[in-house]
């Protein structure tokens, strides 16, 4: 019984339960110009908007493959295409589905049902098209890379192959069309470099200079242009040429490079990037039977893995949970931002004033207390919009026009018709207090006050204010265009329109957004410091910074403690261990180590060539009771459980699944791991610390 039969048999009886959201396959004939002939357009298209895009699932494929069947049969076709409905191509396996697989014998089923439909679209007897009108992700793109040719619009926001971020592998045909299409060394950043960069994507143009595409057309008249340029390259008016990919050493150099960086990233804790490499390693010398078949295993282990599992519990907090803060007030109550304000002009306000004008499209003005100040914060504003033009990532025009939204000012006064004000000084609570009286004095009651704190109280810095119900946190994470998570703190008076206002802005600059009380460090910081300061406790006495680097590896976070703290700056680290410090002396002691790298002017433990620096590391020396890597990570992930259980019950947040967000989004927490509360379920540390699991 082939794999089709067997799915509908399957799906017939007792098959996996899910109420699956069907992709249907269209297919409409269309008579190219040129006099090229008849193509059979298919078109992906699930019966809803661009919210919800379309996805694959058994029936989908199945859907498919009908349609397959009914163009072979034909012997008056030209050509058959492929394309999605407005806005989408198609985005991938319905997830939803692969997660009610019911054991390896279904995934594999699920993984050879794929390759079953998809490789028809390169084994018809007329050449295939797939059209790429919009954003493609997975097995929508491996459907592209299936056919014969393909174009792309020149505005599909994201195209990616991000399986190895959610813990499986390009698994129906990606590991081995790709590579032999663009080589080795461009596959292997699509495949494995993005998804390891927060899950990365390609825009239209990106995907086209990497070969991906043959063609790329304006979005406004796409498809009427690809079907043109089909009919050239029918008529043989036009030729696709594409490079000759190396299968020598370049691709095994590629395969080798991609593996230091995978280890680097994740030193072995996830399994599927590793797996993903060994699947482009074989491909060069495999046939595509081979290829396709390897994947098919591949998939069928890497579905049923405990990181697939965790994958999709994190992939769910960061499509749907993020996107509905829990406790965020009625968004009617928000009120328009059509000017804003930001205190300071130094690498933060800056980054933050190019974040507001290029999102929300209002002016924005610096200020801060000298000249020159001033003009170096909207210096690099201005530079950086530069860098946006020179990426093609801005039009000319709209560079001139961001250049002119952001401007400064020595006075405060600027500020009298803004509608929402942040500042970005010194995290020094007078200063903060100052800065909010100052322009309180100069704009209107309803103007919102966000302080992007990372540790301060926020009602105490609102307590002397005579409106101190419009101050709210606004906490951004470093790098402000990358990082999207903002932790927004409610204050004891803050009130809901303030709060609704924050969120709203939140979500137009394109941040998920949590809400969480006014607590000490708040979310991330506290859960981060807390790590440090197990860690610290121990290379006081006497582990040595070596042991407590690679203690932490088989989490495959993204940086070692001790180069976190190097990105974060020792003196910041200090300033927020000091405040956690004040609030819980007993679970944040203060590192004497720590004090004197800061008091020494060192920027963290390690050199430039990241080599670590001798006179740093004595400054931690003197303990007589090292611990092991295991006894390391041990005690630091029974701290960070005792922490988040303490956090909870205190209410910084309204469920253990937004401590998880808040680590994925503004920490870079491995997707792998599920978030740290299923980690510290699934490995039973949460019972034997807190007596309880942080999930039924």
């Amino acid at each position: 019984m082939s794999t089709v039969q067997t799915w509908r048999s399957l799906l017939e009886g007792d098959g996996p339960s899910h109420d699956e959201v069907v992709t249907h396959a269209r297919v409409l004939d269309v008579e190219l110009p040129y006099g090229a002939g008849t193509l059979a357009l298919i078109t992906l298209d699930n019966g809803f908007d661009h919210t919800k895009p379309n996805t694959f699932g058994p029936r989908g494929l199945l859907e498919l493959n009908d349609a397959l069947d009914q163009v072979a049969a034909r012997d008056d076709l030209a050509a058959v295409g492929v394309t999605g409905k407005p806005f989408i191509f198609a985005v991938g396996a319905d997830l939803k589905g692969v997660s009610a697989l019911e054991g390896r014998e279904q995934a594999e089923l699920v993984a050879r049902l794929g390759h079953d439909v998809f490789r028809r679209l390169g084994e018809l007897t007329v050449p295939s098209f797939a059209f790429v009108n919009g954003a493609a992700m997975g097995g929508g793109v491996e459907v592209a890379l299936h056919c014969a040719y393909r174009t792309i619009s020149s505005g599909v926001p994201a195209l990616a192959l991000p399986e190895c971020f959610l813990g499986l592998v390009p698994g129906w045909g990606g590991t081995y069309l790709l590579p032999r299409l663009i080589g080795a060394a461009n596959a292997l950043k699509v495949i494995i470099e993005n998804p390891l960069n927060q899950n990365k994507m390609l825009r239209g143009p990106q995907a086209y200079e990497l070969g991906i595409a043959d063609a790329m057309f304006e979005p406004a008249d796409f498809l009427e242009e690809s079907l043109r340029w089909a009919a050239r390259v029918l008529t043989g008016e036009t030729t696709v040429e594409r490079a000759e990919v190396d299968t020598g050493k370049a691709w095994d150099d590629a395969v080798a490079q991609a593996r230091w960086f995978a280890e680097g990233k994740l030193h072995g804790a996830a399994p599927a990037p590793l797996r993903a490499l060994d699947l482009v390693a074989a491909a060069k010398d495999r046939s595509r039977d081979e290829g396709f078949a390897a994947e098919d295993e591949a998939l069928a282990d890497l579905i049923m893995s405990p990181e697939f599992r965790s994958g999709l519990y994190s992939f769910d907090l960061v499509q749907k949970r993020a996107k509905r803060p829990a406790g965020a007030p009625d968004k009617a109550l928000a009120r328009p931002v059509t000017k804003v304000g930001v205190v300071g002009a130094g690498l933060m306000a800056s980054q933050l004033a190019l974040l507001f004008a290029r999102r929300l499209n209002v002016p924005v003005v610096l200020t801060d207390l000298d000249q020159e100040r001033l003009d170096k914060g909207v210096g690099y504003v201005h530079g950086e919009v530069d860098k946006l033009l020179g990426r093609g990532r801005v039009s000319a025009d709209e560079a001139s026009r961001l250049k002119g939204l952001v401007t400064g000012s020595l006075t405060k006064d600027a500020f009298a018709d803004a509608d929402f004000v942040i500042e970005a000084v010194f995290e020094e609570m007078g200063v903060k207090q100052k800065v909010f009286a100052e322009v309180e004095a100069v704009v209107s009651p309803e103007c919102v006050l966000a302080t992007n704190t990372s540790s301060l109280s926020v009602s105490e810095m609102a307590a002397k204010l005579k409106h101190p119900e419009r101050v709210v946190g606004f906490h951004f994470f470093n790098p402000v265009a990358v990082l999207p998570l903002l932790e927004i703190v409610r204050g004891e008076r803050t009130d809901d329109a303030a709060l609704a206002t924050a969120f709203a802005t939140g979500k137009a600059l394109k941040k998920s957004c949590v809400l969480v009380k006014d607590a000490p460090a708040f979310v991330v910081n506290r859960i981060l410091l807390r790590l440090q300061a197990e860690i610290l406790k121990t290379v006081q006495e006497g582990t040595p910074i070596e042991v407590v680097e690679r203690s932490t590896n088989p989490l495959g976070l993204p940086m070692s403690p001790f180069v976190l703290m190097g990105l974060v700056g020792p003196a910041i680290a200090l300033h927020v261990g000091e405040t956690l410090h004040a609030a819980f002396p007993e679970r944040f002691p203060l590192s004497d180590g720590l004090a004197k790298l800061v008091a020494a002017g060192k920027p963290g433990v390690y050199r430039p060539d990241f080599s670590l620096d001798p006179e740093a590391v004595a400054l931690f020396e003197g303990g007589t009771s090292p611990s092991t890597e295991e006894q390391v990570l041990s005690r630091a992930l029974d701290g960070l459980a005792e922490e988040i259980k303490i956090m909870l019950d205190e209410g910084v947040v309204a469920a253990p699944e937004d401590i998880d967000l808040c680590l994925i989004l503004g920490a870079g927490w491995p997707f792998h791991l599920g978030g740290i509360t299923p980690y510290l379920d699934r490995t039973g540390i949460a019972e034997k610390v807190d007596g309880a699991r942080f999930h039924s």
